[in-house]
């Protein structure tokens, strides 16, 4: 039976203490007392050895000492002050006042507000419960298990395990560190949205955007307005941009940009792979690449485009339709490869070359420069060597053999060498362009010298087989040595040549990154402040703007309380 009145009393008492919870503020206290000339229509509350305890709808509140108005329902709280909501939200701060008409709260000096995924501390903070938000504009630091966000302002979305800071925004990780003035973080999760001019910096990478994506828990993200990544020796740009630092691997979709900052070149193209690590890179869909020289560009583009290599041992792999352009040399081939520490560059399969009015082709040709000065120093032509220049009117002249070197100064041709089985066939004609006839000859090997693009002299050397027929007497079938072919309807001639004739390619709809949300003002819905708040009404205001209430710059002081004891 005495079991039975225990249990009934505590039934009764917890179904008080709810009833009350849920309409007005209950409280415990070891002492009370009233001070009707300092604290009128106020009780007066202090720790003996509890501290002074209240709740109401799910809120508990400890401290050492508080003034109660009771038929306003609001408290102000002095000393060690905790608050508790759930088991999910813990506050303390050495002061705090809280409306139970309006369920808003105010907490300062040495604030800090915990939940199990993360640490807000700040100098004050307002909580709205209705809403189930906090909010500080005096600058805040939120620590999660892996990162440190400090910010001028910030709202807590509690139900969301959302953080919204603005103004001088840092994420300070053992690894990178994230600079923004607007930031969106679910710390749950571990994700930052970024809006407006944002940067993230580590020891190996820059990366800016202007909206995007990041996931500080495995240090990647994506990029979708104004983006690049930069690291030791290259930027990357594009309309969209995944990065991954701890791979060192990024990749770029549509209207890309890559810029060798040591080697001065740039390539361009609508995807693009980035190998940190490996130091290598990867586009396609109409890459173009532009090695700069002393006085101009060199300029390649095919199908795809390899870069491997380090700094001062770059190889370019540029393979399916591959073409190379400046303003006094062009060519193609079915791949070209080119190696920046010998300064060679292959042109594979089916390859042909014009320099001036020149037009080689062979089985394979090379390209060598000077890798001091970056000029074309040489060229060479392996099996079924073919130099075809048209005459000056009528035909074309045409050597042959089975190899060609050719010498360049000032990046023009000056002087041929055809080897092995050598065949010419030319229009010789007299001072007045008058054709005197056409010359073919067999010998063992032909020096051609050259100025300005122009033909100067031929000379044969040994078993010289020579003859000059009237063109008249010159069979139709014979102006075409064998394995004759002219291509100068693919001749490059411009820049634009690089992709003439290449299907644009179609680029994928980037699906970008929402907007950022327009909150309501935080205390939207909130009423005048109690008379008896350290606050004023001006408080309200401001949680918009651009720069802190400067009634929030400094926490405001609350009144000391005299204790009992000292009475």
């Amino acid at each position: 039976m005495k079991y039975f009145f225990l249990l009934l009393s505590f039934l009764i008492l917890t179904s008080s203490l709810f009833s009350q919870e849920g309409k007005k503020i209950y409280y415990e206290s070891d002492r009370t007392r009233v001070d009707e000339a300092t604290y009128p229509d106020a009780t007066i509350l202090q720790k003996v050895s509890r501290q002074v305890y209240f709740l109401h709808k799910g809120i508990e509140v400890w401290c050492d000492r508080a003034i109660f108005y009771q038929a306003d329902d609001f408290f102000k709280a002095y000393g060690n002050v905790r608050m508790k909501q759930g088991d999910t939200i813990n506050m303390t701060s050495k002061y705090a006042e809280y409306n139970g008409n309006t369920q808003f709260a105010f907490a300062s000096e040495d604030v800090v507000l915990t939940t199990p995924s993360n640490k807000l501390t700040t100098d004050s903070l307002f909580f709205n419960r209705v809403k189930q938000e906090a909010f500080y504009r005096s600058g805040g630091k939120v620590q999660d298990s892996a990162s440190t966000i400090t910010s001028i302002r910030g709202r807590y979305f509690m139900n969301q395990e959302k953080f919204s800071f603005k103004q001088n925004v840092k994420v300070r990780n053992p690894e990178y560190d994230i600079d923004s003035e607007n930031l969106d973080f679910y710390s749950e999760e571990g994700h930052a949205y970024l809006y407006g001019p944002s940067t993230i910096t580590s020891e190996t990478s820059v990366v800016y955007c202007e909206r995007g994506f990041y996931d500080t828990r495995n240090d990647n993200g994506f990029f979708v307005k104004n983006s690049k990544v930069d690291y030791e020796n290259r930027k990357l740009e594009g309309d969209s941009i995944f990065f991954d630092r701890p791979s060192g691997f990024a990749s770029a979709t549509n209207n890309i940009k890559v810029t060798d900052t040591i080697n001065h070149s740039v390539i361009t193209g609508h995807y693009a792979e980035v190998f940190r690590k490996k130091d290598s890179l990867f586009i396609t869909k109409n890459p173009i690449v532009a090695i700069k020289q002393e006085k101009d560009s060199v300029y390649l583009a095919s199908d795809t485009l390899l870069v491997t290599g380090e700094v001062d041992n770059r190889d370019i792999r540029a393979y399916y339709d591959a073409r190379i352009f400046k303003f006094d040399l062009s060519g193609k081939a079915d791949s070209i490869h080119s190696s920046e520490k010998t300064g060679l560059t292959k042109l594979i399969r089916n390859p042909v070359l014009w320099s001036g009015e020149s037009q080689i082709t062979g089985d394979t040709i090379h390209l060598i420069s000077d890798t001091e000065t970056e000029k074309l120093d040489s060229l060479r032509v392996f099996e079924n060597s073919f130099m075809i220049q048209k005459d000056s009117i009528e035909g074309y002249n045409q050597i042959k053999g089975k190899e060609l070197y050719a010498l360049f100064e000032n990046n023009e041709i000056y002087e041929v060498d055809i080897i092995k089985n050598t065949e010419s066939l030319f229009y010789v004609r007299d001072d007045s362009s008058d054709l005197i006839g056409i010359d073919k000859t067999l010998s063992a090997k032909i020096k051609i010298l050259l100025e300005n693009q122009e033909i100067l002299e031929v000379v044969y050397y040994n078993n010289v087989d020579s003859k000059t027929f009237p063109s008249s007497q010159f069979p139709e079938n014979s102006k075409e040595l064998k394995g004759f072919t002219w291509r100068g309807e693919e001749r490059l001639t411009t820049k634009a040549d690089l992709l003439k004739g290449r299907e644009r390619p179609v680029l994928p709809k980037i699906k970008g990154i929402k907007d950022p949300e327009i909150y309501e003002d935080f205390f939207e819905g909130v009423d005048e402040l109690n008379s008896n708040s350290n606050l004023k009404n001006s408080t309200l205001k401001n949680s918009k703007g651009n720069t802190p209430s400067k009634a929030l710059e400094k926490s405001p002081k609350p009144k000391t309380i005299k204790p009992i004891d000292e009475e």
